[in-house]
């Protein structure tokens, strides 16, 4: 590999909000994170090159979107997802929460359903609150050890509640899904039928393993393309996420305008000079490092399934497709869900995502974030081992 994947970045005393503050939210210090949404990998180096060059600059007044940025942007999704997007298509946010927060306060009013497709990222459960819509749930299926959409029960969904927007996440968090086109239509037709607009978190698009490919819900039909709002970002790609940048990509012109005057009347500038720096520099040259890094994760994957298979098979791994999380079922270890993350945290030492945060769903489940050096995933499977024993 022309990247070292294996080294270990020292990330404590970085504000680092996953290294940082097991003291401060469990009174100890020695626990293994594993959980938030970021990576322990340096980023391209091409990426650091471009931010210290421009910070030699000395100057950080306003500024704005160069036609590079948005021509790395256009030929990255060519490129990757075969998916041919306009210049106009492109708005811009701090990040892909911020983007959902400010659509669905664009697009909805009080007491409006909102779908979501439960367990799900935890975001999703807050910004309908937050506008005082009404949650709807269309939780997934689990068929042969993988989540898939339930289309009986969305069509009843879609009916029955008012419902004006679907929330999709694709590649799902925190299953792991990688949703077939087949499922993507079915969804994009009810929504259709129903006159309901889909907001699509695609954040994860390009952490698919080899088997798999990711398709954005808009490149499937000009009608799904006219119905929805796609929210991407390099922050997850590359491990970015403290340099604030999305791309949201809305080719319906109602809808855009909708999203950019809700994102003006709150006077929201999500420019920042060094998340465009980063994400133009990402696009450009980081497809050889993204390579290295699916290839590096899927090693990972494979190292936990084998881990779990061989010595602690009453913990059962959803089959995974996309996205640096595991989700693993612990139900049989007969915990709560308080006494599951109490044992994680103080016998285990192990700080996971605790799956009741993502649903009802997810009780008795953790996710795991595998985007760190074998070593680490190797240490953390030692523990699990030893606490699991440690029962008996």
């Amino acid at each position: 590999m022309k990247y070292d994947f294996d080294k270990v970045i020292p990330r404590k005393n970085t504000n680092s909000i996953k290294w940082d503050y097991s003291e401060k939210f469990f009174g100890v210090d020695d626990i293994l994170p594993m959980w938030i949404a970021d990576m322990d990998f340096e980023t391209v180096p091409e990426i650091k090159d471009a931010i210290i060059e421009r910070a030699q600059h000395n100057i950080y007044g306003y500024s704005n979107y160069s036609d590079e940025y948005y021509q790395t942007v256009i030929d990255w999704n060519k490129k990757r997802h075969d998916w041919t997007i306009d210049k106009d298509w492109i708005c811009h946010s701090t990040g892909v929460v911020n983007a959902m927060f400010n659509s669905v306060r664009a697009l909805t009013k009080k007491d409006d359903g909102i779908i979501i497709q439960t367990p799900v990222y935890q975001p999703f459960y807050r910004v309908i609150s937050a506008y005082g819509c009404k949650a709807v749930f269309n939780p997934l299926k689990v068929v042969n050890n993988r989540y898939v959409p339930d289309i009986k029960d969305l069509e009843n969904k879609l009916q029955n509640n008012n419902v004006k927007l679907l929330l999709l996440c694709n590649p799902h968090n925190p299953v792991g899904r990688v949703f077939t086109k087949e499922e993507l239509l079915n969804i994009g037709e009810l929504c259709l039928k129903y006159k309901v607009t889909v907001i699509s978190d695609e954040i994860h698009s390009d952490i698919v393993f080899k088997e798999y490919k990711h398709i954005p819900f808009a490149s499937l039909s000009k009608d799904f393309e006219q119905n929805s709002i796609i929210c991407t970002s390099p922050s997850k790609t590359f491990n970015l996420a403290g340099i604030a940048d999305s791309n949201i990509i809305i080719p319906n012109r109602e809808l855009r305008n909708r999203y950019n005057r809700t994102c003006k009347s709150v006077a929201l500038k999500s420019y920042n000079i060094f998340g465009a720096i980063a994400a133009q520099a990402a696009y450009a040259y980081g497809e050889e490092w993204l390579s290295e890094l699916l290839d590096y994760i899927e090693e990972n994957k494979n190292y936990v399934s084998n881990f779990l298979k061989n010595k602690l098979p009453m913990l059962k791994l959803t089959e995974t497709e996309g996205t640096y999380f595991l989700w693993i079922d612990c139900r049989e270890m007969g915990f709560n869900k308080e006494m599951l993350e109490r044992f994680m945290i103080y016998t285990a030492k192990l700080w996971f995502n605790q799956g009741y945060v993502f649903g009802v769903e997810g009780e008795g489940f953790i996710r795991i974030n595998i985007a760190c050096s074998r070593t680490i995933v190797k240490e953390a499977m030692n523990r699990l081992e030893k606490a699991v024993n440690s029962m008996v």
